[in-house]
């Protein structure tokens, strides 16, 4: 097992330079996705599941101004759907 997950963070070392070297030479669209993929294998090494995820983001939204009622839950489509 121990072997598995530094061979994990070998590759997440390496995503994270190839992420670097994409934002030096201006390719910011290739540089997200690689940021989804460190995303996806940091949650992996960290054991944390989707719903975990959803419900941080979920928390970090920001609330109604003035709003002293607890709000409807808003259906909205996903910005990025997690692919296993």
């Amino acid at each position: 097992m121990a072997s598995s997950e530094e061979k994990l963070h070998a590759v997440l070392a390496s995503l994270e330079q190839c992420r670097g070297a994409l934002l030096d030479v201006s390719d910011r669209e290739t540089a997200i996705m690689v940021s989804v993929a460190i995303l996806e294998l940091r949650m992996k090494l960290n054991r944390i599941e989707d719903a975990e995820l959803k419900a941080l983001c979920d928390a970090m939204l920001p609330d109604e101004a003035g709003s002293q009622e607890p709000k409807a839950p808003q259906r909205r489509r996903p910005l990025l759907k997690l692919v296993k």
